[in-house]
Protein backbone atom coordinates (compact mmCIF):
# COMPACT_ATOMS: atom_id res chain seq x y z
CA UNK A 1 0.00 0.00 0.00
CA UNK A 2 1.28 3.63 -0.86
CA UNK A 3 2.94 5.25 2.91
CA UNK A 4 1.66 2.64 5.02
CA UNK A 5 2.21 3.25 8.27
CA UNK A 6 4.56 5.16 9.84
CA UNK A 7 7.50 4.41 7.10
CA UNK A 8 10.99 4.64 8.55
CA UNK A 9 14.34 5.02 7.10
CA UNK A 10 17.68 3.40 7.87
CA UNK A 11 20.71 2.02 5.89
CA UNK A 12 21.88 -1.32 5.46
CA UNK A 13 24.59 -2.88 3.69
CA UNK A 14 23.68 -5.36 1.13
CA UNK A 15 24.77 -8.92 1.43
CA UNK A 16 25.44 -9.35 -2.21
CA UNK A 17 25.73 -7.02 -4.63
CA UNK A 18 6.49 -18.79 -22.21
CA UNK A 19 4.82 -16.96 -19.20
CA UNK A 20 0.52 -17.30 -20.07
CA UNK A 21 -1.14 -14.05 -19.36
CA UNK A 22 -4.70 -13.66 -18.80
CA UNK A 23 -6.66 -10.36 -19.62
CA UNK A 24 -8.35 -9.24 -16.22
CA UNK A 25 -10.24 -5.73 -14.92
CA UNK A 26 -11.22 -4.72 -11.11
CA UNK A 27 -15.09 -5.93 -12.03
CA UNK A 28 -13.53 -9.19 -12.89
CA UNK A 29 -11.60 -8.84 -9.32
CA UNK A 30 -15.22 -7.87 -7.54
CA UNK A 31 -16.98 -11.03 -8.57
CA UNK A 32 -14.16 -13.83 -7.51
CA UNK A 33 -16.00 -16.35 -5.60
CA UNK A 34 -14.26 -15.90 -1.84
CA UNK A 35 -16.67 -18.18 -0.31
CA UNK A 36 -15.51 -21.84 -1.84
CA UNK A 37 -11.56 -21.49 -1.03
CA UNK A 38 -10.02 -21.95 2.38
CA UNK A 39 -6.30 -20.83 3.16
CA UNK A 40 -5.55 -23.49 5.85
CA UNK A 41 -3.19 -25.00 3.55
CA UNK A 42 -0.56 -21.64 3.54
CA UNK A 43 2.29 -21.31 5.79
CA UNK A 44 1.02 -17.74 6.78
CA UNK A 45 2.83 -15.27 9.28
CA UNK A 46 0.06 -13.31 11.64
CA UNK A 47 0.67 -10.06 13.07
CA UNK A 48 -1.64 -10.63 15.62
CA UNK A 49 -2.66 -13.80 17.65
CA UNK A 50 -4.10 -16.01 15.19
CA UNK A 51 -7.34 -18.19 15.78
CA UNK A 52 -7.40 -22.06 15.96
CA UNK A 53 -8.38 -23.14 12.84
CA UNK A 54 -11.52 -24.52 14.33
CA UNK A 55 -12.59 -20.90 14.54
CA UNK A 56 -11.67 -19.46 11.76
CA UNK A 57 -13.68 -22.67 9.46
CA UNK A 58 -16.50 -24.52 11.43
CA UNK A 59 -18.01 -27.13 10.47
CA UNK A 60 -16.50 -27.76 7.19
CA UNK A 61 -14.23 -30.67 6.40
CA UNK A 62 -11.10 -29.26 5.42
CA UNK A 63 -9.96 -31.53 3.05
CA UNK A 64 -12.82 -30.78 0.58
CA UNK A 65 -11.64 -27.34 0.05
CA UNK A 66 -9.49 -26.73 -2.71
CA UNK A 67 -6.13 -25.86 -1.74
CA UNK A 68 -4.96 -22.19 -2.84
CA UNK A 69 -1.56 -22.87 -3.64
CA UNK A 70 0.87 -20.16 -5.36
CA UNK A 71 -1.63 -18.61 -7.41
CA UNK A 72 -2.91 -15.51 -7.36
CA UNK A 73 -5.60 -16.10 -4.81
CA UNK A 74 -3.26 -17.62 -2.50
CA UNK A 75 -0.96 -14.71 -2.91
CA UNK A 76 -3.54 -12.40 -2.02
CA UNK A 77 -5.10 -14.37 1.02
CA UNK A 78 -1.55 -14.80 2.17
CA UNK A 79 -1.59 -10.92 2.09
CA UNK A 80 -4.48 -10.41 3.68
CA UNK A 81 -3.80 -12.59 6.21
CA UNK A 82 -0.75 -11.24 7.26
CA UNK A 83 -2.40 -7.81 7.30
CA UNK A 84 -4.89 -8.66 9.66
CA UNK A 85 -5.98 -12.38 9.40
CA UNK A 86 -8.67 -11.62 6.73
CA UNK A 87 -10.45 -9.34 8.64
CA UNK A 88 -12.95 -7.09 6.29
CA UNK A 89 -13.89 -4.84 9.32
CA UNK A 90 -10.36 -4.23 11.17
CA UNK A 91 -9.13 -0.56 11.37
CA UNK A 92 -5.56 -0.75 12.97
CA UNK A 93 -4.23 1.90 15.60
CA UNK A 94 -2.83 4.11 12.50
CA UNK A 95 -5.58 4.56 10.75
CA UNK A 96 -5.39 1.67 7.87
CA UNK A 97 -8.43 -0.91 7.25
CA UNK A 98 -9.73 -3.15 5.95
CA UNK A 99 -8.36 -7.03 5.34
CA UNK A 100 -5.58 -5.65 3.16
CA UNK A 101 -5.23 -2.44 5.95
CA UNK A 102 -5.10 0.40 3.15
CA UNK A 103 -4.59 3.65 3.66
CA UNK A 104 -7.23 6.65 2.86
CA UNK A 105 -4.21 8.21 0.61
CA UNK A 106 -4.18 5.08 -1.17
CA UNK A 107 -7.73 4.52 -2.05
CA UNK A 108 -7.71 7.76 -3.01
CA UNK A 109 -5.62 6.76 -5.84
CA UNK A 110 -7.44 4.05 -7.01
CA UNK A 111 -10.84 5.99 -6.54
CA UNK A 112 -12.49 4.91 -3.44
CA UNK A 113 -13.09 8.30 -1.49
CA UNK A 114 -15.61 6.79 0.91
CA UNK A 115 -14.30 4.35 3.69
CA UNK A 116 -17.23 3.68 5.53
CA UNK A 117 -18.67 1.65 2.12
CA UNK A 118 -15.16 -0.03 1.47
CA UNK A 119 -15.30 -1.33 5.13
CA UNK A 120 -18.98 -2.78 4.64
CA UNK A 121 -18.10 -4.36 1.16
CA UNK A 122 -15.37 -7.41 0.51
CA UNK A 123 -15.86 -7.15 -2.77
CA UNK A 124 -14.85 -3.52 -3.19
CA UNK A 125 -11.48 -4.27 -0.56
CA UNK A 126 -10.77 -7.36 -3.43
CA UNK A 127 -11.16 -5.23 -6.54
CA UNK A 128 -9.17 -2.57 -4.27
CA UNK A 129 -6.18 -5.06 -3.53
CA UNK A 130 -6.07 -6.12 -7.35
CA UNK A 131 -6.52 -2.23 -9.06
CA UNK A 132 -3.57 -1.64 -6.32
CA UNK A 133 -1.63 -4.34 -7.10
CA UNK A 134 -1.98 -3.60 -10.80
CA UNK A 135 -0.71 0.21 -10.34
CA UNK A 136 2.30 -1.08 -8.41
CA UNK A 137 3.32 -3.29 -10.97
CA UNK A 138 2.37 -1.10 -13.56
CA UNK A 139 4.69 1.25 -11.91
CA UNK A 140 7.69 -1.25 -10.90
CA UNK A 141 7.62 -3.39 -14.35
CA UNK A 142 10.76 -2.31 -15.35
CA UNK A 143 12.32 -3.12 -12.00
CA UNK A 144 10.46 -6.11 -11.95
CA UNK A 145 12.34 -7.49 -15.31
CA UNK A 146 15.94 -6.23 -14.62
CA UNK A 147 15.83 -7.68 -10.68
CA UNK A 148 13.90 -10.48 -10.74
CA UNK A 149 15.86 -13.77 -10.43
CA UNK A 150 18.55 -11.87 -8.59
CA UNK A 151 19.67 -12.03 -4.59
CA UNK A 152 19.29 -9.17 -2.29
CA UNK A 153 20.14 -9.55 1.22
CA UNK A 154 20.33 -13.15 0.63
CA UNK A 155 16.66 -12.95 -0.36
CA UNK A 156 15.50 -14.44 -3.95
CA UNK A 157 14.02 -11.68 -6.08
CA UNK A 158 10.37 -12.45 -7.64
CA UNK A 159 7.72 -10.72 -8.88
CA UNK A 160 5.30 -11.86 -6.29
CA UNK A 161 7.94 -10.51 -3.78
CA UNK A 162 7.91 -6.64 -5.56
CA UNK A 163 4.56 -6.67 -5.37
CA UNK A 164 3.98 -8.01 -1.55
CA UNK A 165 6.66 -5.12 -0.68
CA UNK A 166 5.09 -2.63 -2.50
CA UNK A 167 1.85 -2.93 -0.79
CA UNK A 168 3.47 -2.62 2.25
CA UNK A 169 5.82 0.31 1.70
CA UNK A 170 4.58 1.69 -1.49
CA UNK A 171 6.40 0.88 -4.88
CA UNK A 172 9.12 4.18 -4.95
CA UNK A 173 10.57 2.46 -1.55
CA UNK A 174 10.52 -0.89 -3.23
CA UNK A 175 12.22 0.64 -6.17
CA UNK A 176 14.72 2.29 -3.88
CA UNK A 177 15.51 -0.47 -2.11
CA UNK A 178 15.92 -2.72 -5.60
CA UNK A 179 17.86 0.33 -7.05
CA UNK A 180 20.20 0.36 -4.23
CA UNK A 181 20.39 -3.50 -3.64
CA UNK A 182 19.34 -3.25 -0.16
CA UNK A 183 21.11 -0.67 1.00
CA UNK A 184 18.19 1.68 1.46
CA UNK A 185 15.69 -0.40 3.53
CA UNK A 186 12.52 0.34 5.21
CA UNK A 187 10.70 -1.34 7.74
CA UNK A 188 6.84 -0.06 9.10
CA UNK A 189 5.62 0.66 12.82
CA UNK A 190 5.31 -2.78 13.33
CA UNK A 191 8.71 -3.68 12.28
CA UNK A 192 8.01 -5.45 9.27
CA UNK A 193 10.48 -4.55 6.39
CA UNK A 194 10.81 -5.04 2.69
CA UNK A 195 13.16 -7.45 2.42
CA UNK A 196 10.75 -9.28 5.08
CA UNK A 197 7.70 -9.23 3.12
CA UNK A 198 10.10 -10.19 -0.53
CA UNK A 199 11.02 -12.94 1.55
CA UNK A 200 7.68 -14.23 2.98
CA UNK A 201 5.60 -13.77 0.09
CA UNK A 202 8.32 -14.85 -2.52
CA UNK A 203 7.70 -17.56 -5.32
CA UNK A 204 3.57 -16.88 -6.10
CA UNK A 205 2.24 -16.76 -9.48
CA UNK A 206 1.01 -13.08 -10.00
CA UNK A 207 1.32 -13.17 -13.90
CA UNK A 208 -2.76 -12.96 -13.49
CA UNK A 209 -2.21 -9.30 -12.52
CA UNK A 210 -1.94 -7.10 -15.53
CA UNK A 211 -0.05 -3.93 -15.33
CA UNK A 212 -2.57 -0.66 -15.64
CA UNK A 213 -1.16 2.97 -14.85
CA UNK A 214 -4.60 4.45 -14.01
CA UNK A 215 -5.91 1.13 -12.21
CA UNK A 216 -9.34 1.97 -10.36
CA UNK A 217 -11.51 -0.53 -7.99
CA UNK A 218 -14.67 -0.93 -9.53
CA UNK A 219 -17.38 -3.11 -8.80
CA UNK A 220 -19.22 -4.60 -11.03
CA UNK A 221 -22.95 -3.06 -12.12
CA UNK A 222 -25.54 -5.26 -11.25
Amino acid sequence: MQKRKKIAKFSILPAVAGTMFFSFSTKDAAKLDLESFSTANLELDYTVEPLLEEDIIKEVHVSNLPKLGKSYLGFKEAVGFKESRGNYKTINEYGYMGKYQFGKGTLALIGIYNTQEFLNSPALQEAAFYANASRNKWILKRDIKRFVGKTINGVEVTESGILAAAHLAGPGSVKKYLRSWGAQAFSDAFGTSIKNYMQKFGGYDTSFIQPEKRAKAVLPTA
